[in-house]
């Protein structure tokens, strides 16, 4: 019987709950720790909805081009569309949708509306590389403005 060192169960175990957190803490918890930045949320999905505009117009200039280079570049692009694309569905789900979107709203049915249209554009702008999705998809971030302005502070 080998021996098993008796920290090493403890140390795998807070290893995994570590690294598995920190792939599933990334819009927020699912904690009612009442710690809420709705702000930082938006301007993070701005951002992710910038890089597939980015991503997409330097498909296009790729577009055509055999050379190892531009093949290697393409493919980086596209990745990179997909996991910012994906960040954005993440956000709207794990946040939004589980922590500021409820039932009780007076305007529920519109309030899921307008955050279904960002997961479906985020989704659309996985699926092609055209500049009209990325479009949508920025605008659709930005329509939920309406229930999250930007602080007065930072104009």
């Amino acid at each position: 019987m080998k021996f098993i060192h008796p920290l090493l169960p403890g140390i795998l175990f807070a290893t995994a709950v570590f690294f598995g957190a920190s792939k599933t803490a990334q819009a927020h918890c699912q904690v009612p720790c009442g710690i809420y930045d709705d702000n930082a949320r938006m301007e993070s999905m701005l951002e992710d909805a910038a890089t597939v505009e980015k991503a997409v117009t330097a498909l296009a200039s790729l577009a055509g081009k055999a050379d190892a280079q531009s093949l290697n570049q393409s493919v980086r692009w596209v990745t990179n569309k997909e996991i910012h694309a994906q960040r954005i569905i993440a956000t709207i789900s794990d946040y939004f949708l589980t922590q500021r979107v409820k039932p009780g709203q007076d305007d529920y049915a519109t309030r899921l509306a307008r955050h279904h249209a960002v997961i479906l554009s985020a989704m659309k702008a996985k699926q092609t590389a055209d500049a009209d999705s990325a479009q949508v998809l920025r605008e659709s971030i930005q329509a939920l403005r309406t229930y999250y302005p930007t602080p007065a502070h930072e104009h």
